[in-house]
C-alpha cells in the first residue's frame, strides 16, 4: 500500500510531533507491503528533510500577525498537495490535529486535547483554526490514532465516537536514549558547566502548559548550598506566551542556580538526559511525553504530574507529584538527592518500563490502524 503521509511539520525544529513523525516514518521501512510518500508542504518527496534548528524562517513569527495567515496558508498547502499527489495514493495519514481534503481512506493522529482543557496555552489564531476543522477531521478519518489510552478515552467522551475507530499506537524512544558512562558525556557537561548527576533537568518548549514555574519554584525552595550543588537545566525553546514566567525566570537566572540553554541539538540532549539526577517534567497536560520515557530509557529518574497520559507511560517508575504543589515537587528532588537506594531504584523501574516502548511497535500498531481503515 502507497501511503501519503503530511511531514510539513519537519520543515520546523523537531518537538514532540516533529520526532513522532521522524521516528515513525523510519520505523514504517520494516513494513516491508508499506510505501511512504511525505507531503513537505510545498511539495513531495520520498527522503526525510534535516532536522531544522530555531531561526530556519524568519517569515513563520510576521505571518502569525497577518489576519487570515492560518486559512491562506491552508488554501496553498492543499493546492500543493492536489498538484503534486500521484494517482496510487491508497491512504492518506495526517499526523498533527486536522486533515487536508482527500478523495480516500484517511487516518489522523490524534495526540491530545490540550485546546479543550487548556485553551489560554494556544495563539488565538491557531485555537480558531483548531476549534473550526479538528471535529471535520475527525468525521473524516476512518481511523484515528492516539499515542496512549488516555487520549483516546477522552476523545471518545469529548466527541461521542465509537472505541472502533481508534487504534492506540504508544511512541517509542530513539536509539540515542540509553544510559552512558559518565565519561562518554564529559564534554557536554563541560560546556554546560555541570557534574554527572549533579543537575536537574527540564526539557520542553518554554510554554505554559510545561508548568515550568512549578519547577522554578520548587528548585527556590530547596537551601542554598543544594541549589548550588544541583543546577537546574532548562532545555526547549521559547514557545507561546513564554512572558507568562518571564520574571521569574529571570530572578531564577540571576540566582545562578538556574540555566536556560535553550533548544539544543538532539545528542546534546540525549548525554544531558544520560547525566541528570532527575528529569523534571510539572507538565499540566500530556498525550504521551516523550521526554519522560527517554530520560527512563537514559537511566535517569523521573518526577511527573499524576495528570492526563503521564502515569500511562511512567508507569510504577514515575516520581508523582501534584501540577501545583511546590513543596511536594521540592521534596521528591531531595529524596533523590539524599536516598541514594531510591534513587536507585528509580532508575532499574526506570530502565525497566522504557522496554515496554519502541518505535517498531509504534509502526506496527500504525500499519495496522491503515490496514483497518482500507478495510483489511
Amino acid at each position: 500500500m502507497r501511503i501519503a503521509l503530511n511531514a510539513r511539520i519537519l520543515q520546523a525544529p523537531r518537538t514532540g510531533i516533529g520526532h513522532y513523525v521522524a521516528e515513525l516514518v523510519n520505523a514504517l521501512h520494516a513494513e516491508t507491503d508499506i510505501d511512504v510518500a511525505l507531503f513537505h508542504g510545498w511539495g513531495w518527496s520520498s527522503q526525510l528533510p534535516e532536522a531544522a534548528m530555531p531561526g530556519y524562517s524568519r517569515l513563520t513569527p510576521m505571518l502569525r500577525k497577518i489576519p487570515g495567515a492560518y486559512q491562506a496558508r491552508r488554501w496553498l498547502e492543499q493546492k500543493r498537495f492536489d498538484q503534486g499527489r500521484t494517482t496510487d495514493i491508497d491512504l492518506y495519514h495526517e499526523p498533527s490535529l486536522w486533515p487536508l481534503a482527500f478523495d480516500g481512506p484517511t487516518v489522523i493522529t490524534l495526540h491530545d486535547l490540550t485546546h479543550l482543557h487548556f485553551p489560554d496555552t494556544q495563539p488565538q489564531a491557531r485555537l480558531r483554526e483548531i476549534e473550526r476543522r479538528l471535529a471535520d477531521g475527525l468525521q473524516q478519518a476512518r481511523v484515528i490514532l492516539t499515542d496512549s489510552q488516555a487520549i483516546a478515552d477522552e476523545a471518545q467522551r469529548c466527541f461521542g465516537l465509537p472505541a472502533e475507530r481508534f487504534v492506540v499506537a504508544p511512541l517509542g524512544v530513539a536509539e540515542r536514549f540509553h544510559p552512558r558512562e559518565p565519561q562518554a558525556i564529559d564534554a557536554v557537561l563541560k560546556t554546560h558547566a555541570v557534574e554527572a548527576r549533579e543537575y536537574f533537568l527540564c526539557v520542553g518548549t518554554l510554554e505554559p502548559r510545561k508548568n515550568l514555574s512549578l519547577a522554578l519554584r520548587a528548585h527556590a525552595l530547596l537551601p542554598e548550598a543544594v541549589r548550588q550543588r544541583f543546577p537546574l537545566l532548562i532545555v526547549g525553546m521559547a514557545g507561546w506566551q513564554r512572558e507568562q514566567f518571564s520574571e521569574e525566570l529571570r530572578q531564577a537566572l540571576a540566582s545562578g542556580h538556574v540555566c536556560l540553554l535553550g533548544y539544543l541539538p538532539d545528542e546534546q540532549v540525549a548525554q544531558l538526559l544520560a547525566g541528570a539526577r532527575a528529569l523534571v517534567f510539572p507538565s499540566l497536560y500530556e498525550g504521551f511525553g516523550l521526554p519522560v520515557l527517554e530520560a527512563m530509557a537514559s537511566g535517569t529518574p523521573v518526577v511527573v504530574t499524576r495528570s492526563s497520559a503521564m502515569p500511562e507511560v511512567a508507569g510504577p517508575a514515575g516520581n508523582y507529584i501534584e501540577a501545583d504543589d511546590a513543596d511536594g515537587l521540592r521534596d521528591a528532588l531531595s529524596r533523590l538527592i539524599d536516598d541514594q537506594a531510591h534513587w536507585q531504584a528509580c532508575r532499574e523501574a526506570g530502565l525497566q518500563q522504557a522496554r515496554l516502548f519502541s518505535w517498531k511497535r509504534c509502526a506496527q500498531a500504525t500499519a495496522g490502524a491503515y490496514r483497518q481503515a482500507l478495510g483489511g
